[in-house]
């Protein structure tokens, strides 16, 4: 059965769920579905998931197939206004009545928040009228809570605004059918703060793209990818990739290796992506002296993410705020073992010395012993990222994804 499908999302910067939601009309739009995509404007560093719509469209349109069909949203902005949000809401109403979907597929806090209030506000107001009557679903990608840290003003802050995330968390949750969780720990987390019902939770990996990942692509390889970034064979290269931001833990990696990046000169570190917090983070390197052994590619396109993860010797994540992040799978798909810290998601695929090492979040002795560990143990390493290779490939693959949404569907439309 054709579906006429709404997803919500906050931004369409470059991103994980960004990533995730694209894909997912993608793989729903070939299935056959009418799919919609509605966001906030585009702007910042971050990058941009439109082009790859744009492109999308552009061979669906060439094969006389159904193109995704595009909305820009205003008023909808990352932080809290409540004059904004508020406009957002009537834009999303506005909207949700003109398209009449099937499906009102929410993602991230604030879209999840604004597009459920009012995808429940369109069923009530249209009940009993034989109008459409949408399914309502919800992704989290990642919590909306902040970790506490900081003086106890900034802690203070920090306690009211998850409060506050809480509070509509939970108002929101009583507007929907179903709740996506890219990993367990969502539903824990959630549940424990009283947000919605155990049986409106399931659980749903976050798909992607598995192909250049587990082969390389032409010129991708990585002795090609090392040579272009003027890396030698025989260095040691931890990477990132993740926006140059606050919670991503690039300063605790600063922190965990400048010293003995000092006394092993075969260390690198390649950190790929762009944010708010560069021109910091290159003043930072500087001051410490690593200005020649760090390789920053400021933002790159996603279909380079391969070939660069491909490069590096371990992935290094000590994110402190993720649902199951994208680029762990994604090292481990490219046989690169992941060194994270164990928040949120992250621990149900990189799993101390099963598929990689797990650091507790801020310990940044021992974010440094396990990256020299994994360097001073090569088979140790390589059996560590083959073990958790196998997993994601059968895991992570976009085509399940999409197929497992179709049920969640069918699930909600029967809650209607």
């Amino acid at each position: 059965m054709s579906l006429r499908i709404l997803h919500i999302s906050t931004r369409l910067i470059l991103g994980g769920s960004q990533e995730n939601t694209v894909l997912s009309c993608e793989g729903q739009a070939r299935l056959g579905h009418d799919v919609h995509l509605a966001f906030g404007p585009i702007y910042g560093p971050e990058g941009s998931m439109l082009e790859r719509v744009e492109s999308f469209n552009g061979v669906q349109q060439a094969a006389g197939t159904q193109p995704i069909v595009t909305h820009e949203v205003t008023h909808m902005v990352r932080d809290v206004n409540p004059f904004s949000d508020r406009a957002a809401l009537c834009e999303l109403e506005r909207l949700i009545a003109a398209i009449e979907p099937d499906i009102v597929h929410t993602h991230s806090s604030k879209a999840g928040i604004l597009g459920r209030f009012a995808a429940w506000e369109h069923l009530r107001r249209h009940r009993g009228t034989g109008a459409r009557r949408p399914g309502v679903v919800h992704t989290i990608h990642g919590p909306p809570f902040m970790p506490l840290e900081g003086g106890w003003m900034s802690r203070a802050k920090i306690l009211a605004t998850n409060a506050l995330y809480a509070a509509l968390e939970r108002r929101a949750a009583r507007r929907c059918h179903l709740v996506v969780c890219v990993a367990d720990a969502m539903r824990t987390q959630f549940l424990d703060r009283g947000i919605g019902r155990p049986e409106q939770y399931v659980t749903v990996r976050s798909g992607m793209e598995i192909e250049p990942y587990v082969f390389p692509q032409a010129g991708e390889g990585r002795e090609q990818v090392r040579a272009r970034l003027g890396l030698r064979e025989d260095d040691f290269v931890i990477g990132t990739v993740a926006r140059l931001a606050q919670h991503k833990g690039h300063d605790d990696i600063l922190d965990a290796l400048a010293q003995t990046m000092r006394s092993r000169p075969q260390f690198k570190l390649l950190w790929v992506g762009d944010g708010w917090w560069a021109d910091r983070l290159r003043r930072r390197i500087e001051a410490l002296g690593l200005r020649d052994r760090v390789v920053l590619t400021g933002l790159v396109a996603p279909e380079r993410i391969p070939g660069l993860v491909r490069a590096m010797d371990v992935l290094c994540h000590p994110s402190y705020r993720e649902g199951l992040p994208r680029t762990v799978p994604q090292a481990l798909l490219c046989g690169v073992c992941p060194v994270a810290y164990d928040v949120d998601g992250t621990g149900e695929i990189c799993r101390e010395m099963e598929t990689g090492r797990l650091v507790a979040p801020g310990d940044v002795s021992g974010l440094g012993e396990a990256l020299q560990w994994l360097a001073d143990h090569p088979e140790e390493r390589h059996a560590l990222a083959s073990r958790g290779r196998a997993e994601c490939i059968e895991q992570f693959d976009a085509r399940r994804m999409v197929s497992q949404l179709e049920e969640v569907y069918r699930h909600a439309l029967d809650r209607v």
